[in-house]
């Protein structure tokens, strides 16, 4: 599990396996390829590394953080 961090460094989401889920556990995208989509597959965001960016690379949405093992 790898939190989805914004740029003010507050977490506020979390990806489990390739799925984006909320902090309150609601699935809302999933990881394909270097985008982020949401659930009806529409691209999102576009990741570079750990890196999160709107989809024209312009503005810095956050990053993932470190796997985080559970338990």
């Amino acid at each position: 599990m790898r939190g989805l961090i914004d740029r003010k460094g507050e977490q506020f989401a979390y990806l489990q396996g390739s799925m984006l889920y909320t902090l309150d556990g609601e699935p809302t995208g999933r990881l394909e390829g270097e985008f982020v989509v949401d659930l009806a597959g529409n691209k999102i965001w576009r990741v570079v590394g750990d890196a999160v960016y709107s989809l024209d690379g312009m503005e810095s949405v956050g990053f993932f953080g470190s796997e985080k093992m559970e338990g």
